[in-house]
């Protein structure tokens, strides 16, 4: 198991060499989303089986876009609404990636979504889901609320990874509840301290992501804050760096927040002032 402060995360029978995974979709070509995927040196990258589409207007799959060398693919049921919905299509990614030879075959993001305004996850689906994908030999990295309840009921059902959400997909507030989310890493690390727990959905800029490494969190799933930035290439190395920095920040050590100040250069040995140094 690598060290808490490594740059690898290990997601069961995966080993990361980034702590940052980012999305596939949204991107204006697939031109960009492949600058953007190099720019942020992300080691694993989404794709949703279901909702976005393998070929665009042009015929052109999205596969010969990316380096399946360089990237493993982690498939998602984004755009599911039903447990049995999300299970068809996470058998289905894996099809499609067993096809290709790809090595993230055997593992899924599972989203489970409750409705279409909010794409908040369907907790009771989600769990469900969640148990019949692990039987079927999935290894299971569930998006979920910042419920903590929620989250330890997840991991006792086998996810690999609970995955709460800093904010509803897409919105950009970042995260909303950081207590929420310290609460959950404590139920999720208690008696298992190297379990991953992964911030996913809600960031909208660096800031967030660093915020939510040094909250403790192992990394940050992200696709809408790079591909729908003004500069997604610049966006991405931005991200790239914040999760470093809240990454090596959260294991260095941080000083005490003070009421009041503290002088940073010594005052023993000081000259006082009218005085001439000899």
């Amino acid at each position: 198991m690598a060290s808490s402060t490594d740059s690898t995360l290990v997601l069961g029978s995966h080993r990361l060499t980034s702590r940052l995974i980012v999305g596939t979709g949204k991107y204006t070509t697939f031109e960009l989303m492949r600058e953007c995927l190099e720019i942020s040196e992300a080691s694993v990258i989404t794709v949703a089986v279901r909702r976005e589409r393998l070929v665009d207007a042009a015929g052109r799959n999205i596969l010969d876009f990316i380096d399946l060398d360089k990237y493993t693919i982690l498939p998602n049921t984004a755009g599911c609404f039903t447990a049995e919905d999300a299970v068809r299509t996470a058998r289905l990614g894996r099809e499609i990636l067993a096809s290709v030879g790809n090595p993230g075959a055997s593992w899924i993001k599972l989203e489970v979504l409750g409705d279409k305004k909010t794409l908040l996850p369907d907790p009771v689906a989600t769990l469900e889901a969640t148990r019949e994908l692990v039987a079927d030999g999935f290894e299971v990295l569930c998006y979920t609320t910042d419920d903590p309840i929620t989250a330890r009921r997840l991991k006792d059902a086998g996810a690999t990874s609970v995955m709460p959400a800093g904010s509803p997909i897409g919105s950009g507030q970042g995260v909303l509840n950081p207590n929420n989310i310290r609460i959950c890493m404590e139920y999720l690390k208690e008696n298992d301290p190297d379990y991953p727990v992964i911030i996913d959905a809600g960031v909208g800029t660096a800031s967030d992501v660093a915020f939510a490494m040094e909250l403790g969190c192992d990394g940050v799933l992200l696709n809408t804050a790079i591909a729908s930035a003004q500069d997604p290439r610049k966006m991405a190395e931005a991200m790239k760096l914040a999760c470093r920095a809240g990454h090596l920040a959260a294991h260095s050590g941080r000083i005490p927040k003070k009421l009041y100040a503290t002088a940073s250069s010594p005052e023993s040995g000081l000259i006082a002032p009218g005085t001439v140094a000899k």
